[in-house]
């Protein structure tokens, strides 16, 4: 019996087509409310069961690209997107302490349930969050 497909994958991995190309935002810095520079995007997060951007992948710290960590935020948490550069509502150590990106666990609910708590969000998959 063949696995169901992933409901998680990285944009750069699907089929998905995002609609207007000045809503791609891969490739642009995050900053923080503060204007800290946290990283830049390297890839966008889609839920496959309702064809939506969840979160964004952004690459942290490094020099080069050694040493770079990944950082997972809900989409909820930009509060503003710009021509070169996205801003979310939360510090540059908010967005340091979340739990660790592990592509692995990326399919757990319990990872991605702890994510959306961890920025102060309901998941979009509890029962009821729709309406909040």
């Amino acid at each position: 019996m063949p696995h169901p497909p992933p409901r998680f994958v990285k944009l750069s991995h699907a089929d998905f087509v995002i609609e207007f190309d000045d809503e791609d935002v891969r490739g642009r810095d995050v900053l923080s409310i503060e204007g800290e520079r946290i990283g830049h995007i390297d890839d966008l997060i889609i839920d496959t069961e309702d064809s939506t951007v969840r979160f964004l992948e952004v690459g942290t710290g490094g020099i080069l690209g050694i040493g770079q960590r990944k950082s997972l935020i809900p989409v909820e948490a930009v509060s503003k997107v710009e021509e070169y550069r996205v801003i979310v509502e939360r510090s540059q150590q908010h967005v340091a302490s979340a739990p660790i990106y592990n592509p692995h666990v990326l399919q757990t609910e319990p990872y991605l349930s702890d994510l959306y708590e961890h920025y102060g969000y309901i998941p979009p998959w509890t029962p009821g969050a729709a309406s909040e």
